[in-house]
């Protein structure tokens, strides 16, 4: 009885999710893949096009990977936190916290929506570089990998900011000032090899450094840094915020304010 209440439990936190973002389509859903699309037509077709390889990949495929990953760790920061913020913001999160559903159901129900939502993004986002730039994808299975870890893990890391949030203003902070000026300094148009030597070194201390290259490497089979550090190096980030989560639940910090 129990395991059929929290499944159902999760299913209907994961179905809330999910249909408030086909209400919100446009904004959800049309506004990222437009705007990731203008990075396609503007550095991918026009200027890429005049522009040399990079590791033997054309500039206009080889930024591909990049400008998903950008696009993608924004998306699934805002789309998880907003999420839980907004119970908090309402007061609903008081009437989630009295029914019988454990913290392990409530973040399988937004994170998993969160990450389902950025997972749909990155494939229309892909359908979508297609019609401007020609690219290959080497390692398909390596590429979902990639992508569904990435989105689970950045959804986790945004579901913890929509707890520390207590306004709006907060939900954005953390991806404008810190998370984007980490993408764009982290190969998402360059390849780090093309840095001087001291920045160069300093660059590796990004950890978006090796979720771009892991990402990139699945479709070319080239990366600045080996693709196993990638992973090592996303799964510790993505174990820190289980454990930070785990500590928001224990000790109820922000879920109750």
């Amino acid at each position: 009885m129990m395991t059929t209440l929290n499944f159902y439990a999760i299913r209907a936190i994961y179905r809330f999710e999910m249909a408030r973002t086909f209400r919100t389509i446009t904004q959800s859903i049309a506004s990222p893949v437009l705007s990731t699309s203008l990075y396609f037509v503007v550095f991918g077709a026009a200027i890429g096009a005049r522009m040399g390889s990079i590791n033997g990949v054309s500039y206009g495929a080889f930024i591909i990977p990049g400008l998903v990953m950008l696009a993608l760790l924004n998306e699934s920061i805002s789309n998880a936190s907003f999420g839980i913020y907004m119970p908090k913001w309402t007061g609903t999160i008081y009437e989630l916290l009295s029914a019988p559903v454990s913290f392990v159901e409530v973040l399988l129900g937004y994170v998993g929506a969160a990450a389902s939502k950025s997972v749909m993004l990155g494939i229309l986002m892909l359908v979508t570089a297609r019609c401007f730039v020609d690219y290959q994808i080497m390692h398909p299975v390596w590429m979902v990998f990639f992508l569904v870890l990435m989105s689970v893990t950045f959804s986790l890391f945004g579901f913890i900011i929509g707890i520390w949030a207590d306004d709006f203003q907060k939900l954005q902070v953390i991806p404008l000032m810190v998370v984007t000026p980490l993408a764009f300094l982290g190969g998402s148009f360059y390849s780090v090899s093309m840095l001087p030597p001291l920045w160069r070194e300093v660059t590796l201390f990004n950890p978006v450094v090796y979720l771009i290259n892991g990402f990139r490497w699945s479709f070319y089979g080239v990366a600045d840094v080996n693709v196993g550090v990638s992973v090592g190096m996303t799964l510790v980030f993505m174990v820190l915020c289980l454990l930070g989560i785990g500590w928001i639940f224990r000790t109820g910090y922000r879920i109750r304010s």
